[in-house]
């Protein structure tokens, strides 16, 4: 890891114990690192780790030996309250079921981080709400309620909200998973311009051989180890 000093998100010698029935090494020495504007999928088969280490690399999850650095800055070992500010502000997610709430509407849905992080009034943080829904294709839907328009849609409008503060990188976990062919393809579409045009980094959780193969690197996982030929 010669250029470690360009990455912007970076894991060094990651483990991870389950202990619940009886303790399982499920992360084994998990070191890799994501440049700026690189879209990076992670592959393998059910119950090696991906997730698992996808959770662990959000700081969703805490319990894990090992280094974090987002942007060169070591975040293992902050508190709650601090990594929680890092993910708002440095981390856009995306998951395989969208978690829109379906009571408000699709502009307010991608208003929420924004909103939560408090950086800019709100007449602002509804103009980039609604600029980041015409980038996806979707700004005729700001005013409908979520539950009312289609998965692909929901999907588009996830993707919006993940953009909302600029994030350092944009996470997924299976972002296509409840997708039919077209609207893969779509999602795909999208992921990639954001890592050519705005030179985003990305890193995907996927099952999808298909989405993997188009991304710039593929990083695959087996029984709780990577290749470190393609880290």
């Amino acid at each position: 890891m010669s250029d470690q000093g360009n990455y912007i998100l970076e894991a060094r010698n990651i483990n991870k114990y389950f202990t619940d029935p009886v303790r399982f090494h499920v992360l084994k020495e998990i070191s890799f690192g994501i440049k700026k504007g690189e879209f990076v999928s992670i592959i393998g088969k059910s119950g090696c780790g991906k997730s698992t280490l996808l959770y662990v690399l959000s700081t969703m999850d805490t319990s894990y030996d090992g280094e974090l650095l987002l942007d060169g800055k070591l975040i293992s070992g902050k508190s709650n309250k601090e990594l929680s500010a890092i993910r708002n502000e440095h981390i856009g997610f995306v998951f395989q079921f969208h978690y829109l709430l379906p009571e408000f509407s699709v502009l307010e849905n991608v208003m929420l981080p924004a909103k939560k992080l408090g950086r800019k009034s709100l007449q602002q943080i509804r103009e980039d709400a609604m600029n980041k829904l015409e980038l996806l294709g979707i700004g005729h839907l700001a005013n409908k309620l979520a539950n009312r328009i289609s998965g692909g849609e929901k999907q588009r409008t996830a993707i919006a909200r993940a953009l909302i503060n600029e994030p350092t990188i944009i996470m997924g976990d299976e972002p296509t998973g409840n997708l039919d062919s077209k609207n893969s393809e779509n999602v795909f579409s999208i992921l990639k311009k954001l890592s050519v045009e705005r030179h985003m980094s990305l890193l995907v959780v996927t099952h999808d051989m298909d989405f993997a193969r188009k991304t710039d690197r593929i990083i695959e996982m087996s029984d709780g180890r990577i290749d470190n030929s393609n880290a």
